[in-house]
């Protein structure tokens, strides 16, 4: 579409030329004007009739969007990632996409979709994923987290149900939101790419270039399928680059695009204390208590201010003066910020919530000693354990920063053991722990400055975008973690990511949400991306 409005505009501009070649250059400087002027009117007409269509496709397609988010979709349930899987194959085969299941020994197959384009000469490959966090229903504030429901915010900021009619209504309240499990993570933009799709065929057209879809059902668990998959076809993934829609947009609500993710090392940290729970009043005073232990073991970590206080932990970090002078282009409102999470001030990592995300960070996502409430009883527990994940950065290495801490841990005083401790084990040493490596996925990041930020920036200034001609939010890296690491290293293909959905929508928590303007502007954005010709020029170092 992109590329037609391109050789309209030349055609225009070839049959004034001849007309305008013996005048003075302030009278031909003023037809020119006029002729910019004419074709930006001329474009912003056609991009409001294709902004209405886009609307009426979204507006059809909300009721499959309902249906899709009631496939319970948790990777510990293999039949429900099964019937997920046979729903987006059946949805993408009725929009003329050969689509298929690619199975794994897990039971939990991913999906593989591809459509011919416009020229196929070249081949872009979108990745999504279908699969969802856990659920705790008691947390939610509706009875079932998979059969969405659709709220308005009330005058005192609270939610209020309303009727799945409420979507129907004219005009369209972009602000209705639709409350359920995956609603933005990522189901929305699976279906704001179906209904790109469907807007393309309305009008005769089709995408511009050879679009392939990877749809994942374990992106939630690491996608520990992934590379398997990809090595045992490799040519059936392979394309010129890799556009992925995942994560939250920027909070001002405009265009974003994002040039690189965090990777993710779990670990975890059991200190050990008797062989079994103690009373307290007996030995009170005489057994080392294993929960205060791991308290003060990580607050050796970290300091006050936030910043990991382990020797070497920073030292992967490479920002330059012009890396800075991007990330503070970023129009964050750290007043919002820190009233979205409800603290008075930021930790003192980086010199803005930007820079911030371009360091590693230690963070302890969960503890447990004993018991609490109901459960607590008068003893010295066993253990106490916390399991910690570290966000890593790249250039960076997560097994780097595990070594790093286990050395530290054993600084400490601690005698590091492969599991429990055995009896002489616990004859010789005072302080005993278990440090364990689990799941590590590498830190991606393109630059800015390249033929796949160039093309992603061009196809969301497009006339098509949500926003015509305004420059997108450039994001150096976000903080979540996607298997981007395994698709580049795979494929050696350029990516970018295209955040589609509104910042607050709880992903991974409960009440997941999305805004269904952004079902709207998102599928948009993804219709510029599918009518911008990409040309695929000498790739440039992933850094």
């Amino acid at each position: 579409m992109t590329e037609r409005c391109d050789h309209a505009e030349k055609g225009r501009a070839d049959a004034v030329r001849p007309h305008t070649a013996g005048l003075a250059p302030r009278a031909r400087h003023g037809i020119a004007v006029s002729l910019l002027l004419a074709l930006v009117a001329a474009g912003t007409a056609a991009a409001g009739t294709l902004a209405a269509d886009v609307e009426r496709a979204a507006r059809r397609n909300f009721s499959e969007y309902l249906d899709l988010l009631r496939f319970r979709n948790v990777p510990d349930v293999p039949a429900d990632i099964a019937r997920n899987a046979e729903a987006l194959v059946r949805a993408f085969e009725r929009r003329g996409f050969r689509a298929r299941p690619i199975d794994n020994p897990a039971g939990r197959p991913a999906v593989l979709a591809e459509l011919s384009g416009r020229d196929d000469g070249t081949t872009v490959l979108f990745y999504l994923h279908y699969d969802g966090q856990p659920v705790d229903a008691a947390e939610w504030s509706q009875a079932d987290p998979f059969e969405p429901v659709v709220k308005r915010r009330d005058a005192d900021g609270g939610w209020r149900t309303v009727d799945a009619a409420a979507l129907d209504a004219e005009p369209l309240d972009p602000e209705l939101r639709v409350f359920a499990r995956s609603a933005a993570d990522a189901k929305a933009p699976i279906m704001m790419l179906l209904t790109a799709i469907d807007v393309l065929a309305s009008r005769g057209d089709a995408p511009a270039f050879g679009l392939k879809v990877l749809l994942d059902g374990e992106e939630e668990i690491g996608s520990p399928s992934l590379a398997s998959m990809i090595a045992a076809d490799p040519g059936a993934f392979r394309a010129d680059a890799l556009v992925i829609l995942d994560g939250p947009q920027h909070a001002s609500g405009r265009p974003t695009l994002v040039f690189g993710n965090r990777g993710l090392t779990q670990t975890r940290l059991i200190v050990h204390g008797p062989r079994g729970p103690l009373h307290s009043g007996h030995f009170g005073n005489y057994v080392p208590n294993p929960a205060q232990r791991l308290a003060a073991l990580l607050a050796t970590m970290k300091g006050d201010d936030g910043r990991v206080t382990i020797p070497g932990f920073y030292d992967s970090v490479e920002l330059t003066d012009a890396d800075r002078d991007v990330l503070a282009r970023v129009p964050d409102d750290e007043a919002a910020l820190l009233a979205r999470a409800g603290i008075s001030r930021p930790e003192r990592v980086g010199a803005n919530y930007q820079e911030a995300l371009q360091y590693p960070s230690l963070n302890v996502r969960g503890m447990a000693a004993g018991g609490v409430g109901a459960s607590a009883a008068n003893v010295i527990p066993s253990e106490a354990v916390a399991e910690i994940d570290i966000r890593t950065t790249a250039p960076g290495d997560g097994e780097r920063l595990y070594a790093l801490v286990r050395r530290h841990i054993e600084r400490q005083g601690y005698h590091l053991t492969d599991g429990a401790p055995t009896d002489d084990e616990r004859a010789r040493h005072d302080k005993l722990a278990t440090f364990e490596l689990g799941a590590v996925q590498a830190a991606a990041r393109m630059p800015i400055e390249s033929a796949i930020g160039r093309w992603a920036s061009a196809a969301l200034r497009s006339p098509t975008a949500p926003s015509p001609g305004e420059e997108p939010v450039q994001i150096r890296m976000m903080g979540g973690t996607v298997p981007t690491d395994v698709l580049v290293d795979a494929l050696a293909m350029p990516f970018v990511l295209v955040p589609t959905v509104n910042a607050d929508n709880n992903q991974h928590a409960r009440d997941e949400n999305l805004r269904i303007g952004h079902l709207v502007t998102g599928t948009e954005t993804v219709l510029s991306l599918l009518t911008t010709p990409f040309e695929a020029d000498e790739r440039p170092a992933l850094q």
